[in-house]
């Protein structure tokens, strides 16, 4: 029976999980621990307490940020999902199969390491802002 040397799935490599290092500042930029976060993407929910890390599931879908703390207007940030590079050598290795398993299961994509969250602030991280929403 056939024996497959290069499996190279990024699902097998780095999973369908990635942990993320949230921080908060203030509006002024200066460092402002203690904000309570959730973290949402289609996958799922988690919390942290900054500065802090947490393993969220990955997902083609961008992954929003929302930080409050008392005293301070609540800040958001959202980061955007992008393709891993081996997601590419998934295709030639692994095949269609490969890549499909690893797109449905969010193991392709990536979120930056370190999301800022600026109090009072709402960001957009990677890539262009998407279009504001008509007002009707």
């Amino acid at each position: 029976f056939p024996v497959t040397i290069f499996g190279g799935s990024a699902s097998i490599v780095t999973g369908q999980n990635q942990a993320l290092s949230v921080e908060t500042v203030a509006e002024a930029g200066s460092s402002l621990p203690g904000a309570n976060c959730k973290l949402m993407n289609d996958k799922g929910s988690w919390f942290v307490t900054t500065p802090g890390s947490v393993t969220v599931t990955r997902s083609y879908n961008d992954i929003n940020v929302t930080c409050t703390k008392e005293g301070h207007n609540a800040g958001v940030a959202t980061a955007k999902s992008s393709t891993k590079a081996m997601a590419a050598g998934n295709l030639i290795f692994g095949g269609v199969i490969g890549a499909a398993v690893d797109a449905g299961t969010g193991a392709a994509f990536d979120y930056p390491s370190l999301i800022q969250v600026i109090m009072g602030k709402t960001r957009y991280l990677g890539g262009e802002q998407p279009p504001p929403e008509e007002k009707k």
